[in-house]
């Protein structure tokens, strides 16, 4: 085993000789923290003390640990014999190996193996770990390599395959509108991220609502949108991700696909293969017994991460009350497009009309056809989601629509096309009505970049003033007019969300529609990159060191004093050729190093100009 201060002197200097993004990758890998740490010493430190190993460890899989076990047991050795060692140990035990590559590089990546020419050996925390694992109640040696695997899944016996997979298809399609109705209100408002976390509870009600799902829903809902990259945080806000547009107009089983194929992506390697062997199996608690045996030393953050894929599994119908549909034994087995294809199958048929009633409303007989549905709710508003969902037109929708580009003659063509029941009268009045209404109330720039807001119809600007949903804005009346020191388009879009029959003008009073923005709201300034920081702080030499390289060898003798370790010191000879002492160094001062050579029993001062390179012992 390498004794720690070795281990801290070795790691050190590899750490120094790794790129910056390779630094911070092991820096979010370990969740290193920057406080105390000012040089590369302080860092090795960091990365050998046992709780953080532990917590490396503890992300790692069977596989992976039994590599690093041998290892420790071996000390320092080759590649090649720590490969054999691997493969005859584990030839008679049921887990299969990874290659010792793998582990090899898993371990240096992640700093706990250390690699000094043509071999390797593991960091004095990794085999001190390992050492305390039997009274933790962790597995040695011989039990990770002897402990059988638990029968995993348990065979689907009795359950109907139709009514798994209706079961499945029910939830899958909810789900999946429900994602739909979540990036329609965050394209509409964004949502606030607390700093403690959560997303603020007036915007996880109001989401709700939209989805038509309990408050605690929201969160997993959140999660499933975001995996799939609808979703996006910047800062403290939710919004709707570009690539959610396209999303948002794909048929039914397009959609599921996409959600389903980022649950498949981010599962476990591992056990996304145990599935997808057993795609035929229940899962339940027979597969949170083969995780806690697959990763030995997961504890509580394996077992909640499993819980979240299986309620999401659940969620998006790739099982139902743990068994698997059969899309999603096409998902495990073969992936995403097949399993669209099969989840498609089991979905209602999706329908391009609807019934347009007198009262304004306007009822889908089935599921809509999702862009027939997006268009349709430029100009209505949902009243009610389901199988049948419900919408209504309104003088306030339509004037929306026309502020947004539409015509009405557009409008009125795109309602004649999925109409079943033709144009009733009472929606033919109101288009025409909503037509002539609009721009009632007009919004031009000023010549300082503010705006003002006209209408032929003094009461109506009288109502503006007073509207205490305005407020934001700021308005102010003038002469006949009204003036807000915002912007013409912050302005328009202000007055459109009121439902207000307000058109934007340009210099030469010519109608346009406005690139669609939002008042300026305060943001929370993103933290501070604490891994850049701390990266820029490790590469900082001291001003007066001209030398780096005299400046780190230096550092490496000020740490081996600190730690009385025997270190290897190569000196530069006057012939030019080089020695090698093995030395216990006592003091650095004066440009000189003064160490005790235990070898020859008495000490030497060396000057620090001569000292080329620092080693372990």
């Amino acid at each position: 085993m390498p004794a720690a201060s070795d281990s801290a002197l070795l790691l050190a200097g590899q750490l120094r000789q790794r790129s910056d993004d390779d630094l911070a990758a092991l820096l979010a890998a370990r969740e290193v923290r920057a406080t105390g740490i000012r040089d590369f010493f302080d860092l090795a430190d960091a990365l050998l003390e046992p709780s953080s190993v532990q917590a490396a460890l503890s992300r790692l899989d069977r596989p992976t640990l039994t590599v690093l076990a041998v290892l420790a047991e071996l000390g320092p050795t080759t590649p090649a014999r720590l490969d054999d060692e691997v493969r005859q140990r584990s030839s008679a035990t049921t887990i299969t190996a990874p290659t010792t590559d793998e582990a090899l590089s898993t371990g240096e990546r992640l700093a706990l193996v250390l690699r000094e020419g043509d071999r390797v050996a593991p960091t004095s925390g990794l085999a001190l770990a390992l050492a305390e694992w039997p009274s933790r109640g962790l597995p040695d040696l011989a039990e990770l390599l002897g402990d059988p695997a638990p029968s995993t899944l348990a065979p689907v016996a009795s359950a109907d395959p139709s009514t798994t997979d209706r079961l499945a298809s029910e939830r899958a399609f909810a789900t999946t509108a429900s994602v739909a109705e979540l990036i329609a209100q965050l394209q509409h408002e964004p949502a606030r991220e607390l700093a403690r976390g959560g997303i603020a509870l007036p915007d996880t009600k109001r989401l709700a609502a939209a989805m038509g799902v309990e408050l605690d829903r929201v969160v997993g809902l959140v999660e499933i949108a975001e995996r799939a990259g609808l979703v996006v945080r910047d800062g403290a806000r939710w919004s709707a991700a570009e690539s959610s547009e396209h999303w948002l107009v794909g048929d039914s089983g397009h959609r599921w696909s996409r959600l389903a194929g980022a649950w498949l992506e981010r599962l476990p390697a591992d056990v996304r293969g145990v599935l997808a062997e057993r795609a035929h199996s229940e899962w339940g608690e027979r597969l949170d017994q083969f995780t806690s045996w697959l990763f030995p030393a997961g504890g509580d953050w394996m077992r909640e991460r499993i819980a979240v894929y299986t309620r999401d599994a659940e969620l998006l119908g790739v099982t139902a009350h743990h068994i698997p549909s059969t899309p999603g034994a096409a998902l495990l087995a073969t992936g995403a497009p097949a399993a669209a294809t099969a989840m498609a199958g089991l979905f209602p048929p999706e329908v391009e009309q609807v019934y347009l009633q007198h009262d304004l409303s306007v009822v889908s007989p089935g599921p809509l056809a999702p862009r027939v549905d997006a268009r349709l709710r430029q100009i209505a508003d949902l009243e009610n989601r389901g199988l049948a969902s419900t919408y209504r037109i309104s003088a306030e929708s339509l004037t929306r629509a026309l502020a947004s580009g539409d015509t009405a003659e557009e409008i009125r063509s795109f309602l004649s096309q999925i109409s079943l029941t033709g144009i009733p009268q009472p929606l033919e009045y109101l288009l025409r009505d909503a037509a002539v209404r609009f721009g009632l109330v007009r919004v031009r720039s000023t010549a300082d970049g503010h705006s003002s807001i006209h209408s032929d119809d003094a009461a109506l600007l009288r109502t503006l003033l007073v509207d205490q949903s305005l407020s934001s804005i700021g308005l102010r009346g003038e002469r006949d007019h009204l003036v807000s020191r915002f912007d013409r388009d912050v302005v328009f879009w202000s007055l459109s969300e009121a439902r207000y029959p307000v058109a934007a003008e340009d210099a030469s009073g010519r109608v346009v529609v406005p690139e669609r923005r939002r008042a300026p709201a305060a943001r929370t300034e993103a933290a501070p990159d604490a891994s850049a920081a701390l990266i820029a702080r490790l590469r900082l030499e001291p001003a007066e060191a001209a030398d780096s390289e005299g400046a780190w060898i230096a550092r490496q003798l000020e740490a081996a004093i600190r730690s009385k370790a025997l270190v290897t010191v190569t000196v530069r000879m006057p012939d030019g050729g080089t020695a090698d002492y093995q030395l216990e160094p006592a003091s650095v001062a004066g440009g000189r190093l003064r160490a005790r050579d235990r070898r020859a029993d008495l000490e030497r001062t060396l000057p620090l100009a001569s000292i080329v390179a620092v080693g372990p012992a």
